[in-house]
């Protein structure tokens, strides 16, 4: 004859609902990070008041490819990202016809006349990586940030980050950043 001896039993109904409950909870209060991408505020197709269509001085486009390879080239150069930075300072800040007040360019005839005339063209094939890409847009990025840092501090006299929105307006219009981004051949 069977030995029977009473075990007590556990309801595992309710464990069933209660992990059903957390899972529904974590989900809803959970946040997905989606900050991928570039943080940039595109401009109006063609602001009031300017005459889009005037054509542009070929010395003052700085034309920058990405190729399928990941490989860039400034001018038909391959350049390294590193130099990249560099390379776009010499070129926006070059006072190419000697206007500029406040620029420290050497006056090369291969560069920029002004500032503010100056266009960087980016250029990248189908097959270029998005993670050079960004790297790229990075790079012109910080050309920007440093010629503006220098402008505030050298002509303004205060840190970037002392700015009133008027000043910051005057170091912005000192130097633009015209970007144009070419289409894929």
């Amino acid at each position: 004859m069977r030995h029977s001896k009473l075990m007590p039993e556990v309801n595992a109904g309710s464990m069933a609902d209660i992990a059903f409950l957390l899972l529904i909870f974590f989900l809803v209060t959970a946040t997905i990070s989606s900050d991928e991408g570039i943080s940039r505020v595109l401009p109006e197709a063609c602001p009031p008041g300017v005459d889009c269509t005037s054509p542009i001085n070929e010395r003052n486009i700085l034309r920058i490819v990405i190729n399928n390879n990941d490989e860039i080239m400034v001018e038909n150069e391959l350049v390294s990202i590193e130099a990249l930075k560099d390379i776009t300072k010499n070129f926006i800040d070059n006072n190419g016809d000697g206007t500029c007040t406040y620029c420290a360019g050497d006056k090369s005839i291969n560069a920029s006349k002004n500032p503010k005339e100056a266009v960087v063209s980016l250029q990248n094939g189908q097959q270029t990586s998005y993670k050079k890409y960004v790297n790229v847009q990075n790079e012109l990025a910080k050309a920007y940030y440093e010629l503006r840092n220098t402008y505030s501090e050298q002509i303004i006299k205060k840190t970037s980050d002392k700015l009133t929105i008027e000043e910051l307006k005057n170091v912005r219009d000192a130097y633009p950043f015209t970007l144009i981004e070419a289409e894929t051949k």
